[in-house]
Parts: structure tokens; sequence; C-alpha cells
């Protein structure tokens, strides 16, 4: 589906999880998604930058956590080394540049932090769907 990932290891998908078209993970450090993950279309999944605080901007890796039941919109970023929580949301177009808390939906450039979802009981919806055409 026009997905591009930079190695063959290092991605580790969880149940009824899925990754829609068009998008980059980019798996040079590990990427750990979670069961009932909804990745939309373009998300940007990076896990390797470059320090900026070193004379010769040495390259760095820092992994990715994606935790169980996290929806992640369309054409987000989600930055080297960003653990984001159980239940969240991160809305379309954002840049996520810090760990998202567990039932925070966060948006914007950088993703900040809009509100939270409720977390009193478990969820009960599946993410895994089938595509109309492939």
């Amino acid at each position: 589906m026009g997905c591009s990932f930079d190695c063959s290891e290092n991605l580790y998908l969880g149940k009824n999880s899925v990754i829609n078209a068009k998008c980059r993970i980019d798996t040079r450090g590990k990427v750990i998604i979670g069961e009932n993950v909804s990745i939309s279309n373009d998300v940007t999944i990076l896990t390797a930058d470059h320090d900026m605080n070193t004379y010769n901007l040495q390259g760095r890796i820092r992994d990715v956590k994606i935790g169980d039941y996290v929806w992640i919109g369309t054409r987000a970023l989600i930055m080297p080394g960003v653990i984001v929580g159980k239940g969240a949301i991160v809305a379309a177009g954002s840049i996520v540049t810090k760990n998202v808390e567990p039932f925070q939906v966060v948006a914007g450039v950088p993703a900040r932090t809009i509100r939270k979802r409720p977390a009193e009981k478990d969820f009960e919806y599946n993410a895994s769907y089938k595509r109309l055409f492939q």
C-alpha cells in the first residue's frame, strides 16, 4: 500500500493493529506498536536523527513505542524516542516531539495536550478491518 520501511527488522506490530497507505516507518531503531492501534494514511514514525548539540551532528537512534488502542491521524509525525501511551489520540497533522500520556489527545505543531479521554473502563473496539480495495 505504498508504505516504506528503512530496515527489514525492528518493527513489532500488535494484534489487530493497522498501518494504512503511504506511511513511512523508520525501523533503524525499534518501533513497537501495541494492539488495536490505527495508524492513518501518510503517517511518519522516525527513530533516527542527528544530535544538534554535537559538533559533527552525530547520528543517534531512539526507539518509539505506541501503546494499545492508540489512534494516529493522517499526516502526523512521531519523532525519535517518543512513547505514546495507551488510549491516546494524535490529531491529524501533528508533530509529536515529547511523550504522550495515556488517554491524552494531542494536536498541533509541536503537539500539545488538548484534552483527556475517559479511562474508566477498558476499550472494546478492534482496529482491524478489511479494506474494500487492496
